[in-house]
């Protein structure tokens, strides 16, 4: 065999210890929070910038409460409100202030609906008052207190409702929400899951205007799937989903009046989707971004609230598509900060307020990856990038004019920051691949550390008497690009012998599965598999991101082609180590993870052994229109698109072991498409390995899910790979995947 020269960056030594004292990684631990760090409460800064609220659960009482914290000591000054002193509530899971901080809501018995939607009982609580208002007797949806925390507006069956704190009145101010009809204030599936949001109305800066969106989504079609639960009959639960190339709902965007209690609609041009509103500082103005069903044409409006009149304030238009962020910031003459890739890198940009570029704040070939905020007293911005390095983040600040840069993190990892209101502190979060996640509060003028809040030493030391290997980082040569890589070999690595060896990728666009972050749940597995003789390598393909919109975007309208290509070259070159058996190469994913394994071992059938896809998407005409247009525009227009990169059309290629995992009750990638890859698989007549997960959702957990997959899995694994008795490989017919 031949030797590959790989550009090690580095990698990450434990401290050692004998080999054979050690303890060996199980599925068990890893999903019985054997290996679970110490995280940090979810805090709110408060508005004076010098303390911050947390709520805190008492596991042994059952009972909440919310305390506040001073930044400088961390220490705690006040209990705002415990539900020991509330006959009404037994205990709250969540709480939001409103504007001046003088009442917040309580949430109470949560009930999911989708990724990110619930329904829930809320209570108002008044600060001076110490009492409580319950909001409604039914379960609603996305309740928010107005400005002067006097009113409550809220959705229920789809229409929007807004209480009057102090008469108790309610008026309802929507009235044709209907289920599977029309959606009034909260978002429907497919903008739920794709842009990311649920609450669909804000309430202006004064509390006199409500605008909001409504969704009717008559004319899209129906999906259903089979709850079996436990009952003698199962029973289908079906919900609007649009489909690549079918009809989306038609949304609008309306003005409520509070004041007349009239309701108007905004003409926006017949817009395609509208996936942001954001009111300005002026009460009367609100911002409104639209976006065509290519999604490559982005516009920004401007709203006047007082007789709905509509301007352009930039428009941004891309070859592939433009991404949705949250990275919109008005400053206090409504001149506004943003986010984009027009320069090929993700960049701020300040506009002032009739939308004119005033200048580029950050500029390099590095992207900015999270926009914190401005500190306009200080003329400040504040935001996390990669400028040290792809794979790891660090947290910076810069003048408006981009001058003045400084770098406020100098740990070497993955750096993250949740600021005070008026930028005097920031939590950093820190972690990398040696180190567990540490948090420690900083100064936001200089990034000097001002005091360890916590830590997770004692899960290193735990990890001491466990079989863990360093997370070797480098690049590989891959069809003329250098893509990001990690290796982990077994701790007792001798470099004499042949191992197995198993990829792991994600590889959907803009995704990231090389990054110098501490261990997630895979990664443990990971380490047990090493620990089982086994080398696990990650290879961050063309489609993925934080180097470029060129290398992002190469993949548009052809998902699936370039990055199975990597892989497989991948695949190829790590075979030429002398330590991997070329005749044990296998590749496991999730999702698009599944899709990609799913076509490596079909396209790269000379190469991989066996594969295992979770979840998987098998033909993207199966998947929603947001989320599949945004890279492929329709199957109407893109058909070879869909179809050449589609494993369904060539299932006659599998010459390997394949192993098919769906959950049942999965409303994102539905089991259909599992479902017709089985039957591709049987007319083609292939054997392979399958899986059903009853009403398990996309994530396929709870109760003893997790472990027994990961161990059908390892168990997969070892029998098809690790155990495999060499034998030559066949021949790859080239022409049929040209096709």
């Amino acid at each position: 065999m031949k030797s590959i020269s790989i550009l090690l960056l580095f990698s990450i030594c434990f401290i050692s210890i004998s080999y054979g004292q050690k303890k060996q990684i199980s599925v068990e631990d890893i999903y019985n929070g054997a290996f679970s760090t110490e995280r940090m409460d979810v805090l709110r800064s408060m508005n004076n910038g010098k303390q911050y609220t947390v709520l805190n659960f008492d596991r042994t009482t059952g009972k909440s409460t919310i305390d506040k914290y001073d930044y400088k000591t961390l220490e705690k000054v006040a209990t705002i409100v415990s539900s020991v002193d509330l006959d009404e509530i037994s205990y709250f899971s969540s709480y939001k202030f409103n504007t001046d901080e003088s009442k917040l809501i309580l949430t109470t018995e949560v009930e999911p609906i989708f990724r990110r939607s619930t329904l829930g009982i809320y209570y108002v609580y008044d600060l001076a008052t110490k009492t409580v208002v319950k909001v409604a007797d039914d379960k609603i949806q996305e309740p928010a207190l107005s400005p002067n925390g006097k009113q409550v507006a809220y959705v229920l069956d789809n229409n929007i409702y807004i209480k009057d704190l102090i008469r108790g009145s309610i008026q309802q101010i929507t009235l044709d929400g209907e289920v599977g009809k029309i959606i009034n204030g909260v978002t429907d599936w497919v903008y739920e899951e794709e842009f990311s949001f649920v609450s669909a109305f804000a309430w202006n800066s004064n509390g006199s205007k409500i605008a909001f969106l409504r969704f009717d989504e008559t004319n899209v079609p129906n999906f259903s799937m089979d709850v079996y639960g436990t009952e003698l009959y199962q029973y289908q639960h079906a919900f609007k989903y649009p489909k690549a190339g079918e009809e989306n709902a038609l949304v609008s965007l309306h003005m409520y009046d509070v004041v007349s209690g009239v309701t108007t609609e905004v003409d926006l041009g017949s817009p395609y989707y509208i996936p942001r509103i954001k009111w300005m500082n002026n009460p009367n103005h609100l911002s409104v971004q639209t976006i065509n069903r290519h999604q490559n044409h982005l516009k920004l409006h401007a709203v006047n609230a007082q007789d709905n009149s509509v301007s352009i304030l930039l428009e941004n238009i891309d070859d592939a598509y433009v991404d949705i962020t949250d990275n919109l910031t008005f400053l206090t003459d409504d001149s506004f900060i943003w986010s984009s890739e027009k320069d090929g890198y993700n960049h701020i940009y300040l506009y002032d307020e009739n939308g004119k570029l005033k200048n580029q704040i950050t500029q390099g070939n590095w992207e900015v990856t999270k926009y914190y905020g401005y500190d306009q007293a200080k003329d400040k911005i504040y935001y996390q990038s990669v400028e040290n390095g792809s794979i790891n983040r660090d947290v910076y600040s810069v003048n408006s004019n981009g001058r003045g840069k400084k770098r406020l993190t100098s740990k070497e990892g993955s750096n993250s920051a949740a600021f005070s209101t008026n930028f005097t502190y920031f939590i950093n979060t820190f972690s990398n691949a040696n180190t567990p996640h540490e948090f420690s509060l900083c100064n936001a003028s200089n990034g000097k550390k001002v005091k360890d809040i916590k830590n997770n030493s004692a899960l290193l030391d735990k990890l001491k008497e466990y079989k863990v290997s360093p997370k070797e980082f480098s690049t590989i040569s891959i069809n003329g690009n250098d893509l990001n890589m990690w290796m982990v070999k077994p701790m007792d690595f001798d470099a004499t012998k042949e191992y197995p060896l198993l990829m792991f990728q994600y590889s959907g666009p803009g995704s990231q599965s090389v990054s110098n972050s501490w261990m997630g749940a895979n990664d443990y597995w990971h380490q047990m598999l090493a620990a089982e003789g086994y080398i696990i390598a990650c290879v961050d393909g063309r489609g993925t991101g934080l180097k470029g919109s060129d290398f992002k975007k190469m993949t548009q309208k052809e998902l699936g082609k370039y990055e199975v290509e990597d892989q497989i070259a991948a695949a190829k070159k790590l075979s030429e180590l002398p330590y991997i058996d070329e005749n044990r190469t296998g590749i496991w994913g999730w999702s698009y993870g599944g899709f990609m394994s799913t076509n490596c071992l079909l396209k790269g059938n000379d190469v991989f052994e066996m594969a295992i896809a979770v979840a998987p998407v098998t033909s993207w005409r199966f998947y929603d229109t947001i989320y599949t247009e945004r890279y492929m525009q329709t199957p109407q227009e893109n058909a070879s698109g869909y179809d050449e990169n589609s494993p369904l059309n060539y299932p006659e290629l599998l010459k390997g072991d394949y192993l098919v995992v769906h959950g049942s009750g999965d409303d994102n990638v539905h089991v259909q498409n599992t479902m017709r890859m089985v039957e591709a698989l049987i007319q083609a007549n292939k054997q392979f390995d399958w899986t059903i997960y009853p009403d398990k959702n996309h994530g396929i957990y709870g109760g003893n899910t997790r472990v027994h997959l990961f161990n059908k899995m390892t168990n997969f694994l070892h029998e098809k790979l690790r155990d495999r008795p060499k034998q030559e490989k066949g021949n790859f017919n080239i022409e049929r995947i040209k096709g």
